[in-house]
C-alpha cells in the first residue's frame, strides 16, 4: 500500500555509500555490452546541441552498452563523429533543428527496441517540440527519463500523469519542479520542505522524482525517500543536469528500477562533481569533466560496501 508523505518524511534516509555499493549494477568479467543495455537518448536542437552530447558522453561514462543519439538532420550534421563509439538515429526535420512528425514517429516505433529512453536535454521551448515531446512520453513503453525540455513539455499538458504507458524518472531543477506542480518549488535551504514537495509529487504523479540542486533529493511513488549528502559548487555550471540525466538512463537500461537508478544517478554524478571539485576547483569545472570522472566515482562508491 502506498504510504502518504505525512507518514514517511520521518524516514527520509541519505544516499550513503554503502547503500550505493550495494545497488549499483555488477560488471562481471564474463559480459557483453548488451548485457549493460541499450539506450535511446532523444535530445538537442541548433540552439543547445551539446546538450545531446553531454547526456550520451554521462551514459557511456556510467557504464551503458550502447547509446543513440536522436537528433535532427542538421544537429546530426554537427556533432556525428565527434565521439566515435556514439551511434547516431537522424531524424527528418522541417525546419534547421526541428524535428519533423515522421522522425517523432520513427523514434516512437524504434524506442521499443531499447531497454531505456532519455528525453528532453536541449529540445528547445518551440510549441511544436514540446506538443511532439509530451506525445511522446504518452505512447512509449520503456522506462525512461524525462529532463529540461521533456519537463516543459509536461508542464504544459494538462493532468500529463494519466494514462501514461511507462516507468518515468522526472529529473526537475526548482524552477522546472514549479512549472510542473502550477506553484513555487520549497525554498532551496528547506531540506524537509524539499523532501515534502518531491515525495508528495511523486505520490501524485505515480512516478520517480528528482528535485535537483545542492542535497538533491530523490522519491518514489511507493513512499521512498534518499536525499544526497553532495552540495558542491562544482556541479554548479551549464551541462552538469544533462550528464546527470544521461547517468541515470544508462542504469535505467542496465536493468535497475527507475527508484534504484535514480538514486545511483544522484550518488555517482556527486561522487564526480566532488573529485572535480578536489582536482580542479570549486570554480571552472565542465559538464564534460564531471562526465569523464564518472567511471572513477562508480569505483570510488564501490569500495564502500560495508562502511
Amino acid at each position: 500500500m502506498t504510504r502518504t508523505a505525512a507518514t514517511t518524511r520521518s524516514s527520509a534516509r541519505s544516499l550513503t555509500q554503502r547503500w550505493v555499493a550495494e545497488h549499483l549494477p555488477p560488471r562481471p568479467e564474463q559480459s557483453h555490452k548488451g548485457d549493460f543495455g541499450r539506450l535511446i537518448i532523444v535530445a538537442g536542437s541548433v540552439e543547445y546541441p551539446g546538450a545531446a552530447m553531454l547526456t550520451a558522453l554521462g551514459a557511456m561514462r556510467a557504464g551503458v552498452g550502447v547509446v543513440r543519439v536522436a537528433v535532427a538532420e542538421s544537429v546530426a550534421a554537427r556533432l556525428a563523429g565527434i565521439v566515435p563509439e556514439l551511434t547516431w538515429m537522424v531524424l527528418d526535420e522541417e525546419a534547421p533543428g526541428l524535428i519533423a512528425p515522421s522522425g517523432w514517429r520513427r523514434v516512437t516505433t524504434e524506442a521499443a527496441a531499447y531497454d531505456a529512453v532519455v528525453i528532453g536535454p536541449g529540445l528547445g521551448g518551440q510549441p511544436a517540440t514540446l506538443r511532439r515531446a509530451r506525445n511522446l512520453v504518452a505512447a512509449i513503453r520503456v522506462p525512461a527519463v524525462i529532463d529540461a525540455d521533456g519537463l516543459n513539455a509536461l508542464a504544459d499538458g494538462g493532468s500529463w500523469w494519466t494514462g501514461l504507458r511507462a516507468p518515468l524518472v522526472l529529473t526537475p531543477h526548482p524552477g522546472e519542479f514549479g512549472r510542473l506542480v502550477r506553484g513555487e518549488a520549497p525554498p532551496a535551504d528547506d531540506e524537509v520542505a524539499r523532501s515534502r514537495a518531491a515525495l508528495d509529487a511523486a505520490i501524485r504523479w505515480r512516478q520517480v522524482v528528482v528535485l535537483k540542486g545542492a542535497n538533491s533529493v530523490v522519491a518514489s511513488p511507493d513512499g521512498e525517500l534518499l536525499h544526497s549528502e553532495v552540495s558542491s559548487p562544482a556541479l554548479a555550471t551549464a551541462g552538469t543536469g544533462d550528464v546527470l540525466a544521461g547517468v541515470i538512463g544508462a542504469f535505467l537500461a542496465g536493468g535497475l528500477t527507475p527508484f534504484v537508478a535514480a538514486a545511483c544517478g544522484v550518488a555517482v554524478h556527486g561522487a564526480a562533481g566532488l573529485i572535480a571539485e578536489d582536482r580542479i576547483g570549486r570554480a571552472g569545472v565542465m559538464a564534460r569533466d564531471v562526465a569523464t570522472l564518472l567511471p572513477e566515482a562508480i569505483e570510488q562508491l564501490r569500495g564502500g560496501r560495508g562502511q
